[in-house]
């Protein structure tokens, strides 16, 4: 059974940077991918970023296309999210979640872990 934890969250001023990190454990290549989503108060379930295991090719949603960047780490079974130039808006509860290779793409997760906190405010 796979198992994903996230860490990097926090507080941040509008412009700033963080990297969010997900441990993945149970994982194989069987599975198609890794993905972010993330989730505010009132609002809907956002899938904002996915990375496929075996290739590394990526999709960003447009609301973070060009801030941040995804990575993958199959040595370490690791996966990164490097945010930069936060606003606002960006601030959500994140998970790390297994992409069920749906389409639209980086909607659909099965398994996902307890999620970190992004808050940015000046």
């Amino acid at each position: 059974q796979v198992q994903l934890a996230e860490s990097g969250g926090g507080l941040v001023q509008p412009g700033g940077s963080l990297r969010l990190s997900c441990a993945v454990s149970g994982f194989t290549e069987d599975y198609y991918g890794i993905g972010w989503f993330r989730q505010a108060p009132g609002k809907e379930r956002e899938g904002i970023s996915c990375i496929t295991w075996t290739d590394g090719a990526t999709y960003y949603a447009d609301s973070v296309k060009g801030r941040f960047t995804i990575s993958r780490d199959t040595a370490k079974n690791m996966v990164y999210l490097q945010m930069n130039g936060l606003k606002p808006e960006d601030t959500a509860d994140y998970h790390c979640a297994t992409d069920l290779a749906g389409q639209p793409p980086c909607e659909f997760f099965g398994s996902w872990g307890q999620g970190t906190q992004v808050t940015v405010s000046s």
